[in-house]
């Protein structure tokens, strides 16, 4: 078996949660033992590979998994009741250290120095964005940053991507209504907290379909509601709870906008008090034009028609150098972050490691 394929399934039994990590990170400090692993931020481990060249390129891979009860029935399933490699970062893991084995072992052929970034809590607070406030993409002179991500739906063992936007800017919505409760009976006298929010909801859907053109990919979804006490009472107060996805920072601006203009007309109208509150969010992945055109040259990824919607904190990276993220197809599996998501290992794994091998030898 080949060790990428090792590393990974000895990394799906011991998934764990966004920077408490000690069994993954001493899994991968024991692999990267001979290149002085080190831990910038908590959760983190980074390694330096010195092939004397005057600039770096950095490879990254995340090591969270997330809190889903895994119902795969793999021989290899977890071992962390609750918790799950339901996104595939054990495949990015095993595939980093397995890039790192590589490397060490033909450093003469490097044409740079070579950064290894293994990063916690991708799925939570942004462990890129911490990453990189330490200092480290500077202090090691990164040029270049790569990442990938298993994608389903995709060839499996192909690489894709494109230029520009590739995943979108997340930002968490949350919209609190503080109305007035009174006994239905005296339904007069009451603010009605959750008609308001039924028409909020109503109205931010339509705001944000006309203030931008069709071919301006966004969206706006509220996956929860919360409202009153009681079926006899109006209700007191509600809260909306959804996310925004958009790729241009100036179009995040006018959402957030359009959202904050709704939650003024309604408090006007309704006399209720509308507090809309977006998240700081994750930047979208944006892949650096320059450096696409010198990587679909040399090694012809599939190009990508449309950007996804889902969100990575990638972007952080990209927002210090110049860098590509790509998705590795996994073919027709279940959807990631469903508790039976799993993939042909060694259909996939072995090609992204040539082409991350590719990526690294790249002049």
């Amino acid at each position: 078996m080949l060790p990428v394929i090792q590393y990974r399934r000895a990394l799906h039994q011991i998934p764990e949660l966004d920077d408490q990590l000690p069994e993954t990170t001493a899994f991968v400090r024991r692999r990267l033992d001979g290149l002085a692993p080190f831990s910038p931020i908590p959760g983190s481990v980074c390694a330096f590979l010195d092939a004397g060249k005057p600039e770096t390129a950095a490879f990254r891979a995340d090591l969270d998994a997330l809190p889903v009860t895994e119902r795969t029935g793999l021989p290899y399933a977890s071992r962390h009741s609750g918790v799950m490699h339901a996104c595939g970062h054990d495949g990015h893991t095993a595939l980093l250290l397995a890039l790192a084995d590589f490397a060490a072992a033909h450093r003469t052929e490097l044409p740079r120095n070579v950064l290894f970034l293994f990063q916690p809590a991708e799925e939570t607070t942004g462990g890129a964005e911490r990453l990189c406030a330490s200092g480290l993409l500077e202090q090691y002179r990164t040029a270049r940053v790569f990442g990938l991500h298993l994608w389903p739906g995709l060839e499996a063992g192909r690489i894709f991507s494109r230029p520009g936007p590739l995943m979108a800017r997340s930002n968490e919505v949350t919209v609190t209504i503080t109305g007035k409760s009174v006994h239905l009976s005296r339904a007069a006298e009451g603010r009605d907290a959750l008609a308001a929010g039924a028409e909020y909801l109503l109205r931010a859907y339509a705001a944000l379909e006309d203030c931008l053109p069709a071919d301006e990919p966004r969206v706006l979804r509220f996956g929860r509601m919360v409202s009153g006490t009681v079926r006899n009472a109006v209700s007191g107060e509600t809260c909306l709870e959804g996310s925004l996805r958009t790729y241009r920072d100036e179009v995040q601006a006018l959402c957030r906008r359009r959202l904050e203009e709704v939650g003024r007309q309604l408090a006007a109208e309704t006399g209720c008090t509308v507090d809309v509150h977006l998240s700081t969010g994750y930047p979208a992945v944006w892949n650096h034009e320059g450096l696409w055109e010198t990587v679909s040259q040399a090694l012809s990824p599939c190009l990508l028609e449309a950007p996804a919607l889902a969100a990575e904190d990638f972007s952080f990276y990209q927002r210090q150098v110049p860098g590509l993220f790509f998705f590795l197809g996994v073919g027709n599996t279940p959807e990631l972050h469903a508790p039976d998501f799993c993939f042909d290992d060694e259909a996939v794994l072995p090609q992204g490691l040539a082409f991350l091998t590719q990526l690294l030898l790249l002049p």
